[in-house]
């Protein structure tokens, strides 16, 4: 849908602060000092003038040449040239028609000195990027146009100087800093009227945001939207993979045929495995062949995981092999840890709600009210045993039962029950797999009482005809296909996660269906949006980004010479580059890997079985070939010596090659400088001193233009909000300076809704600084509100956001 732009608005001029600077404890880095103010420049020229006024005349006359132009201003209308007149008269001309002479050569040369300063003033300006913005060109693509609309709903900082700090983005959580009180109490602070313009501007603020929530949602929820829109579009690569692709994402939008289809075809399903004891139709298949189809080809492991990976120990050694990974499963009943027994429990309040979702299992499978009980009673004891010897990750670490390496020989001896390596060499067929090779584990003593208690129901002769083991293998199997089969599946499971407290929402059919297509079908999506990435325009603003970040490690001051040379030397070593098309099949690779594969229009049961199928030849391929970035990944990684971004992070609304660069380097340039900073530098407060004077100082701005200093509300920082405050400030800056080198290379920005360069910036950051945060909550206030601080003693910013009524902010030092 395409939305027109609002009417432009005249931008003011940036306006030279007339309050001296103190001495700056942090200078801002270069790129962002301005020249100095036009009054400085006019007194210099004046002086330049006097000087070359005094030097055009001799010596001796110069005094007679002041008083004379001092006391007789009026006569020189009247000095005429008269032949009668004496040699005095004649004298007089000649020193009044050399005055003459002077002033207009005088007032010549100041022309053109104010043409010169005029003119380097708009050649600076120009470099710099902050120009008037009726002096840009609009972007009007379509992409821009969005964007315009979605811009129109936020508040312009500039126009609400003294409100804008108050706004929240719609958030409810208290901030750590001010005793659990909610972040827009600040409002209490203000006079009345101003008070009441500011609620309602919050609350129209929210019903806007309510309407356009894209970009309050987090990034891979953009990532989504953005793969929806190339799964729904007939546009790019129309081979026969892509087609099975987008044919496999359609059959999963086609909710009226799956209600058709209903239970029916995974009751087929169970009969191909040979039926089972709950429709009273069971052959009494072999427990281990069962297993192992399960896992083979519908990716099911009711009693343990398998995946594959390297060994952290040999990474460190170069060591590049992978190994089979046995982990616990992830169990159905909900279980908690007793950290005095030191064990798993089954949780005595979930139980009911669990004992309804297995009923309702069993009668939507069509199984005999009259045995229904039996086997619900089976499945949960069988379930509740299995669960005492789970444990959660950080009991595991804590000892030491994190890949535990031995032979699948070994396996056998320790957990004898599970016949190891058919049970393998069937999940991970064609890989050969042999009794001598390595596996690691991450719950030995899960894996040795889950085979006790397999052994224990096997040998139970009075439940042989029940299929105690069976059943709870069909049960995890529906499991996992309740995404491919009708509303009451999905309901009975949205029931079960209500009534353990889960309250979000259901997410929309068709981010469902783009996540469901990306697990078999990732490399054809990976394809599709390689094609539609910007690889210039991404690449150019990472580097420019990690060029900015670099230069902000060298104004920091470190604690000791040892941690800026660790620091230093890490950062040296690192090359940042975009996941590139190189590492992408291309479609003539990607038709020839899918061609096995076939997609019914109106059969989503049967794709999704592929679907199973293709996860597991994804897993297999990890033995032999280096796992590239996830398609759904949208935070920079490392590997290796390089910082790898992937393609995800440069999608609308974020990023798109059309912006104008100053909303790109505001919105995606800031979060990419968030993420270097916490990916690489995770311990900085440590490290330098610098983290704890920005944060400071930057709680001063907040605490000052809120009016709570001195309030028992406005407690210091902790190290971990000092850090957080410092790398989303510095992340700003970088993001600044970036935009600033930027325009250096390339002269010219476009504007939008009116707005353009520091303007369109600033706004823009403020608009996606709304987004998600997964650092938020070390975050004492709003990030909208570093625009403030950073505007408060620059001359960047169109006009000042220092409120009349706060006058001790324009003591506050810079950050």
């Amino acid at each position: 849908m395409s939305e027109t732009p609002i009417e432009p608005e005249p931008q003011p001029s940036p306006q030279p602060s007339s309050q001296p600077e103190p001495d700056r404890g942090l200078q801002p880095p270069p790129l962002l000092q301005l020249p100095l103010p036009p009054e400085a420049l006019c007194q210099a020229q004046q002086e330049i003038q006097l000087q070359s006024e005094l030097q055009l005349r001799p010596v001796s006359q110069q005094p007679h040449l002041s008083s004379q132009s001092e006391s007789q201003p009026e006569s020189l209308p009247e000095l005429q040239p008269q032949p009668q007149l004496g040699e005095e008269a004649k004298s007089a001309w000649i020193n009044h028609r050399r005055l003459l002479l002077l002033l207009l050569g005088s007032s010549l040369y100041a022309a053109i000195l104010g043409l010169l300063y005029y003119t380097q003033q708009d050649l600076r300006t120009e470099s710099t990027g902050i120009k008037q913005a009726g002096t840009v060109t609009p972007c009007l693509s379509p992409a821009c146009q969005r964007a315009s609309a979605r811009l129109s709903t936020s508040v312009d900082p500039f126009t609400q100087p003294c409100d804008y700090f108050l706004f929240t983005c719609g958030s409810d959580s208290p901030a750590p800093a001010t005793g659990g009180r909610q972040r827009s109490e600040g409002i209490s602070s203000i006079p009345q009227g101003q008070r009441k313009r500011a609620v309602r501007s919050e609350r129209k603020r929210g019903s806007q945001q309510r309407k356009n929530t894209s970009l309050r949602e987090d990034r891979k929820t953009a990532l989504l939207q953005y793969l929806r829109e190339i799964l729904e579009s007939n546009n790019g690569s129309t081979g026969p993979a892509v087609q099975k692709a987008k044919g496999f994402y359609h059959s999963c939008l086609d909710t009226r045929s799956i209600e058709t289809a209903g239970a029916e075809p995974f009751l087929t399903l169970i009969q191909k495995l040979g039926g089972w004891a709950g429709s009273g139709q069971w052959n009494q298949t072999d427990f281990n062949s069962t297993l192992s189809l399960l896992m083979r080809d519908y990716s099911t492991f009711p009693f343990f995981n398998l995946y594959v990976g390297k060994d952290p120990n040999e990474i460190a050694r170069g060591t590049t092999r992978k190994y089979i990974q046995i982990d616990q499963p992830d169990l159905l009943i909900p279980i908690e840890w007793n950290s005095k027994t030191q064990k798993s429990q089954a949780e005595t309040q979930t139980l009911r709600p669990f004992l309804a979702l297995s009923q309702r299992y069993l009668a939507l499978l069509g199984a005999p009210s009259s045995s229904s009980d039996r086997h619900v009673g089976i499945f949960i004891a069988l379930s509740s045993e299995l669960a005492v010897a789970a444990a959660p990750l950080p009991h595991r670490l804590l000892k030491g039962q994190l890949y535990q390496r031995m032979t699948i020989q070994e396996l056998q001896t320790q957990a004898p029950a599970i016949d190891w390596l058919r049970c393998l060499q069937t999940a991970f067929h064609p890989h050969p797999i042999s009794q001598e090779d390595h596996v690691l584990l991450h719950n030995l003593p899960y894996i040795v009482q889950m085979s006790r208690v397999i052994r224990k129901w096997l040998n139970r002769h009075e439940l042989s005809s029940s299929g105690p083991l069976h059943t709870y293998m069909v049960l995890n199997l529906l499991h996992t296909f309740t995404p491919a089969l009708d509303s009451r599946f999905s309901e009975t499971d949205r029931n079960f996660s209500v009534a353990l407290g889960n309250t979000d929402g259901v997410a929309p059919r068709w981010k469902r269906c783009v996540l469901e297509t990306e697990k078999g079908f990732d490399s054809i999506l990976t394809h599709l949006l390689d094609e539609r990435i910007a690889h210039r325009e991404a690449e150019e603003i990472v580097l420019n980004i990690f060029s900015s970040f670099k230069s902000k490690l060298v104004d920091l001051k470190w604690r000791d010479q040892t941690s800026q040379q660790f620091v230093m030397n890490k950062i040296q070593s690192l090359t940042p580059r975009l996941w590139t098309e190189t590492e992408i099949p291309s479609e003539a690779e990607l038709d020839q890997l899918f061609s096995k594969v076939t997609v019914s229009a109106h059969g989503y049961f049967s794709n999704y079985i592929q679907l199973l199928s293709l996860q597991q030849k994804r897993r297999n391929k990890l033995f032999t070939q280096t796992e590239g970035a996830d398609i759904l990944s949208v935070t920079p990684f490392l590997l290796g010596n390089e910082v790898i971004f992937p393609m995800g992070m440069f999608v609308p609304p974020l990023f798109h090659p059309t912006y104008p660069r100053a909303m790109n380097y505001a919105v995606l340039g800031s979060l990419i400088a968030k993420d270097i900073l916490h990916l690489l530098l995770p311990d900085i407060h440590s490290q330098s001193e610098t983290v704890q004077a920005v944060g400071e100082c930057v709680w001063a701005h907040y605490l000052t233009v809120t009016e709570k200093t001195g309030r028992g509300g406005a407690s210091a920082l902790s190290a971990a909000q000092q850090q957080e405050v410092w790398v989303q400030y510095s992340a700003l800056q970088i993001a600044l300076q970036a935009y600033h080198q930027s325009l250096k290379k390339h002269p010219g920005d476009t504007s939008l809704s009116g707005f353009s360069h520091i303007h369109l910036f600033l706004t823009s950051f403020s608009q996606v600084n709304c987004d998600s945060d997964p650092y938020r909550e070390f975050l004492p206030l709003e990030p909208s509100f570093l625009i403030t601080v950073i505007c408060a003693k620059s001359e960047l910013c169109p006009t000042s956001l220092q409120c009349p009524n706060k006058t001790q902010q324009h003591l506050l030092p810079s950050c």
